[in-house]
């Protein structure tokens, strides 16, 4: 399988006047082709097709669209070893981590499948007729949830694949019935377009229409927002960073017709240390910390970025620790060039601020996207009265918050914005005399965690990845899991209506899970 340098567009290869290239960030070296950025008649065709297939329904049925999911994981797969070699140049990362990545892609794919071939999140609902009742009798009601319509996927800069255009947003897509236009990430265009051809041989494979899915390349934040501003587009999905994420949550917003925005827009990740568990295990916890924020070069979304502390002997003793783990060697290289200059100016604007010191800077290494690490410090004061300090910072790199007292702890968490994940790091005893902490917490983030380290998001059906803005657009979906693809459907009730007019799903003859007059019925689990 080759790169070429196109759009993949409804199962055709469009080629255009190459305008980038990608950079690989480890040697600064170019690498071929050209990739051309998608022009609005491009864009309206991809569309065009993606709305065809849902307005003929031709997304198919539950075990269509689990048979593609299966073949996309399958053909993603075959590919690995070509994946793997570009992603390393396009990117900078190991090329274990490509395959550890490549295996969770695959994995949530076939997730999706089994999810639907066991009918969850389905969500029928029957309410049989009762014409007798009085005093006003009960007309027949069927509810189902039906695909939104046409989806903007943005592939992220920091998870080529799981997070890319066939990663969570996709996938929970797709498993939605939706077809997926995804908007290549320029960073890593010769990752994205074997991953997409991947997909469009799995539609092929599947026999599902070619408009199931698109894959647009552009470096112009102008094909973005045709994308998005386009009439026939139902909803977006995007991982990122804020500015990013409000941009095309503006965009949205500002249309005729509104549509949702499901962006994850990044966090500081919190850690609370009380005062036994620092006592007892700082310096372990000190090394647990240094390790997440070093993970991926700091750049992952869950990277502890605040660590709040009680000041005294122990704090000190702690602070060492970590600044020794931190910092002591490089990091290694992120992801591109932009990503690099993000965090620089972030981190000068941060040792910058009021209040704010900075403790230690590691070394950085020779090539042009390397990093240095970085500990900074202020007190809760300073960071209970500045919300800029407060932000993250998308590097390896975190700031210890020292508190007099746990009054002062529990106001730090209370002046928090909205988090992906807050850690209470802690025994069982002194968190149980503290509980106004997790809820002060609960209120502010998406994931609670008890003596753990917030990198690392479990596919699955309980895990929420997501929290209240400005870490998410939206609190109530998770772009991790199996109810990731609740974001993409939507209610409608069907009154009235003979069997054989109602949707299969809906019909009084088909066996299936449902919910009738008040009663769930699983055939799977009788």
């Amino acid at each position: 399988m080759g790169i070429d340098g196109v759009h993949l567009i409804a199962g055709e290869s469009v080629a255009g006047q190459g305008t980038f290239e990608a950079t690989n960030p480890a040697s600064g070296q170019q690498l071929s082709p050209q990739f051309p950025d998608a022009t609005r008649d491009q864009i309206d065709a991809a569309v065009k097709a993606a709305l065809q297939v849902h307005e003929s329904r031709g997304a198919g049925d539950a075990e269509q669209r689990a048979r593609f999911l299966d073949a996309a994981a399958a053909r993603i797969e075959q590919a690995g070893d070509a994946i793997t070699l570009r992603g390393v140049e396009e990117t900078g990362l190991p090329a274990g981590r490509f395959e550890a990545e490549r295996g969770r892609t695959c994995n949530q794919l076939r997730m999706f499948a089994s999810m639907l071939r066991e009918g969850l999140f389905t969500e029928s609902i029957i309410e049989t007729a009762l014409p007798d009742r009085q005093p006003i009798p009960r007309p027949d009601l069927r509810r189902r949830m039906r695909a939104l319509g046409p989806v903007a996927v943005f592939g992220a800069s920091n998870f080529p694949l799981a997070f890319g255009i066939a990663g969570g947003d996709t996938a929970s897509a797709l498993a939605a019935g939706c077809p997926v236009i995804a908007k290549g990430h320029p960073a890593h265009p010769g990752t994205c377009e074997l991953i997409g051809k991947a997909l469009q041989e799995a539609a092929r494979d599947a026999a599902m229409p070619a408009g199931i899915f698109s894959l647009l390349q552009g470096q112009s934040f102008d094909v973005g927002t045709q994308l998005v501003e386009h009439p026939s587009i139902a909803a977006v999905a995007f991982t990122g960073s804020r500015s990013g994420g409000m941009s095309l949550w503006k965009l949205a917003a500002a249309r005729e017709v509104p549509v949702p925005v499901f962006a994850e827009m990044g966090s500081a990740n919190p850690v609370f240390i009380l005062p036994e568990a620092l006592a007892s295990r700082g310096e372990e916890i000190a090394t647990s910390i240094a390790a997440s924020v070093r993970l991926g070069v700091g750049q992952f979304c869950t990277s502890p970025g605040i660590v709040v502390t009680v000041a005294g002997d122990q704090g000190a003793s702690f602070k060492d620790a970590l600044s020794a783990a931190l910092c002591d060697e490089p990091p290694g290289t992120m992801l591109h060039p932009g990503i690099r200059k993000g965090y620089q100016g972030a981190l000068e604007q941060l040792a910058a601020s009021h209040g704010v010191e900075v403790v230690t800077r590691g070394p950085a290494g020779t090539g042009p996207c390397d990093a240095e690490a970085a500990l900074l410090k202020t007190d809760a004061s300073s960071f209970i009265g500045d919300k800029s300090i407060q932000g993250e910072v998308f590097g390896p790199s975190t700031m210890l918050v020292e508190c007099s007292s746990m009054e002062q702890m529990f106001q730090v968490a209370r002046s928090l914005e909205g988090q992906l994940t807050a850690t209470v790091q802690g025994t069982t005893e002194e968190l149980q005399q503290c509980t106004p902490l997790l809820d002060l917490l609960e209120d502010r983030v998406g994931r609670i965690l008890f003596n753990g380290m917030p990198t690392g998001v479990e596919v699955g059906e309980a895990m929420h990845h997501g929290g209240p803005w400005p870490a998410t657009t939206d609190s109530r979906w998770t772009s991790v899991g199996a109810a990731s693809i609740q974001r993409f459907v939507r209610p409608v009730c069907w009154q009235g209506f003979p069997d054989s007019l109602l949707p299969v799903d809906l019909r009084s003859t088909v066996q299936g899970r449902r919910r009738v007059d008040g009663v769930w019925h699983d055939p799977g689990n009788r």
